[in-house]
């Protein structure tokens, strides 16, 4: 197996950056995922009053994190908060904007005392704009920047998928992206600085290349009826006699031909050419016909491993059980749940996989010691309930 679980310091090509991230949800905790499975050294602050913790192996988000548990409306929560701050590399926070200002720990005081201080901000309409300060969720901020229009079928309602393109695509990723580009100038300045990092724009950005189309009049503004959103024959998924499904990625011609062999209509007379789009609608008819004679596993049989783009569609449980993730890795077991992997792999560096998510405030003591907090000042923090050691 690529992967294994290894206590404490991992070799990954992020060991030795510290991470302060103040717990959110959603993208914020998917970019301090990414770091810790690099090798990164994350710490989490959890808030006084803390909720219960969540089911065993339920937050994968959450692994690779050791957790201090503060009370931020505590001034010297705030100053306990300064402390490991001017000890970190990277910070996350994904609040509304305000907020770490309002409470005292926005960037310019943080940046004033740990000028190499890179300062993630997570947010979905940006620091700044008209809607800076309205709530949202994924769901909206593809809204805005044109992404979810542009998914479903045709004349049908735009398609949610899921939460990966704002959240997680657009919003985590990018987050990650931005604090390591930032740590790289870093080398070159000596200074940190703020990551402004909009769902919004993250979302726009995964857009780049079918705007690109768009512009140059090869893509249509109705959604379900271009190339790659389900419009064409030969870039779809289809149903099989089992109830299961397939998909289809036949885009280049010498793929398609084979394709057209597989399925037996090579040598149809009067074959629509492929595209030709106004032939599409009825030729994903032919093939939906086609495909429903068979059953997915005798589709794989026929298909898996060909030059055609072909791969089933697999549920969770099926896609870990596939001989190929097994071979390489892609999800690892601990304590009887299946998670992804940390990706991409690296030639010399090994990242492992990361503990477990842990409960709010489980190294609260520890994290104040490797800070050279005194052990009468963890003492007085705790009995001031400042700090809890859970």
């Amino acid at each position: 197996m690529f992967f294994e679980i290894l206590k404490g310091k991992d070799m990954g090509p992020l060991v030795n950056l510290k991470v302060i991230e103040f717990r959110g949800i959603g993208p914020g905790p998917y970019c301090g995922m990414m770091l810790a499975d690099m090798g990164a050294e994350v710490t989490r602050v959890d808030r006084i009053p803390f909720s219960s913790e969540s089911e065993k192996g339920a937050d994968f988000l959450g692994r690779g994190r050791q957790s201090i548990a503060l009370d931020l409306k505590h001034p010297e929560g705030i100053t306990t908060a300064l402390r490991l701050i001017d000890a970190s590399d990277i910070l996350i926070e994904g609040f509304r904007p305000g907020v770490m200002e309002r409470i005292g720990l926005g960037p310019d005081i943080c940046l004033a005392r740990n000028e190499r201080l890179v300062y993630g901000r997570m947010t979905g309409w940006g620091q700044t704009g008209t809607l800076s300060s309205a709530a949202g969720h994924d769901i909206n901020y593809i809204s805005l920047s044109g992404a979810l229009h542009a998914i479903g079928h045709e004349e049908e309602k735009p398609t949610v998928p899921l939460n990966l393109v704002g959240d997680f695509g657009g919003g985590g990723m990018l987050l990650a992206f931005g604090i390591l580009a930032a740590i790289y100038e870093r080398s070159q300045s000596g200074k940190g600085q703020v990551v402004d990092a909009a769902m919004t724009e993250g979302s726009a950005l995964l857009m780049n290349a079918i705007f690109g189309l768009m512009n140059s009049g090869t893509w249509s503004k109705a959604r379900g009826t271009n190339l790659l959103d389900g419009g064409s024959h030969f870039y779809n998924t289809y149903e099989t006699s089992d109830g299961k499904f397939i998909s289809i990625g036949a885009i280049e011609p010498k793929f398609y031909s084979l394709l057209l062999e597989k399925l037996g209509i090579a040598q149809v007379p009067d074959l629509p050419n492929q595209m030709a789009r106004q032939d599409w609608p009825g030729l994903k008819k032919k093939f939906s016909e086609i495909f429903k004679t068979k059953s997915r596993d005798e589709w794989d049989e026929l298909m898996m491993g060909t030059d055609i783009c072909y791969a089933p569609v697999l549920s969770y449980e099926e896609a870990r059980k596939h001989p190929h993730n097994i071979s390489r890795g892609t999800f690892v077991e601990r304590d009887g749940c299946y998670e992804a992997a940390p990706a991409p792999r690296f030639s010399r560096s090994n990242p492992k996989l990361p503990e477990s998510d842990v409960p709010a405030g489980s190294q609260s003591i520890d994290i104040l010691r490797r800070t050279s907090f005194s052990d009468d000042e963890i003492n007085g923090l705790i009995e001031q309930g400042v700090v809890v050691q859970n």
